[in-house]
């Protein structure tokens, strides 16, 4: 869980990346760099490609995970306010959790459901500003790019991969760049030639950390746990940029985003801490069994 959980961390820190290092007005430019390089790293090192159904399962999550989710994303972000976007991506793990119910058969708990709740009110207390305004179509791109990545992890742990997660990952990089290549060359255009030094840090950092590093993370915690506990860990995105933003880029934090950050805080512990098993009370003498010759 520890480990998984720096994948949507490392993400948190994408938003300070992208202002302070990254030339304007670039968001697909960043994410086909950030993708696709990295995907085909990935492949180059692990040297194994898809076989059999895993080339169109490749495609698929690749395009949820990636491709769709990157674009749906973009789009919320140039037609809402951050923090909109933002609580609107938060019922993710609501999502999920429905998902895992009808596509892997997990039980729908009343604390998981109450932690989702208390996760999209903790985002917004954190992040939602009185001033924001609502665009249609930016909040159905927000909650078109919840949906896509909900999916996304869910089918990633219904669908268990041969290879290993950063074979895996490799794979889906490289479909989502491919998809998200010719969004970006029509409404983008060619990524700039004129890039500076800063600039070819800021996307060195999005492909190494946020992507190569991450993503193996991300999709081995997916692996190994519930997709709905998986799902509330990225709710640590908006903490890490909210606090990256007050400590680095001198940004003020009011007392009631520092709720919002408790109760995000919470409600994520709450879904990660398991149940341990009810104890039996103990044989009294006269209720101890007799051995049985074998």
């Amino acid at each position: 869980m520890l480990l998984t959980a720096i994948a949507p961390m490392v993400w948190g820190t994408t938003y300070a990346v992208t202002s302070e290092l990254l030339p304007p007005d670039r968001p697909l430019t960043a994410s086909v760099l950030r993708a696709l390089p990295a995907g085909l790293l990935l492949v180059a090192v692990t040297r194994k490609l898809p076989r059999g159904s895993w080339w169109w399962r490749s495609l698929v999550l690749g395009t949820l995970n990636i491709g769709a989710f990157f674009a749906l994303l973009f789009l919320a972000a140039y037609r809402l306010p951050g923090g909109v976007a933002a609580t609107v991506n938060a019922i993710q793990p609501l999502l999920a959790m429905g998902l895992s119910f009808l596509l892997l058969g997990e039980k729908l708990t009343t604390r998981m459901l109450l932690a989702g709740i208390a996760g999209v009110a903790g985002v917004s207390l954190l992040v939602l500003r009185a001033q924001a305004r609502l665009d249609v179509i930016g909040v159905l791109a927000a909650l078109g790019g919840a949906l896509v990545m909900a999916t996304g992890v869910v089918l990633s742990k219904r669908w268990r991969s041969p290879a290993s997660p950063l074979a895996t990952t490799g794979w889906q990089l490289v479909a989502g760049g491919l998809v998200l290549l010719p969004v970006m060359l029509l409404v983008e255009g060619t990524p700039p030639t004129d890039l500076s030094g800063q600039n070819l840090i800021g996307y060195g950092y999005l492909m190494i950390v946020g992507a190569v590093i991450a993503y193996p993370l991300w999709f081995r915690g997916i692996s190994m746990m519930s997709p709905t506990s998986a799902a509330f860990l990225g709710l640590l995105s908006p903490v890490v940029a909210t606090a990256l933003g007050w400590l680095a880029l001198g940004q003020s934090l009011t007392p009631l985003q520092a709720v919002g950050a408790v109760i995000v805080l919470a409600a994520l512990a709450s879904t990660q801490i398991a149940r341990r098993p009810r104890r039996e009370a103990p044989l009294l003498p006269e209720e101890t069994p007799t051995p049985v010759a074998r």
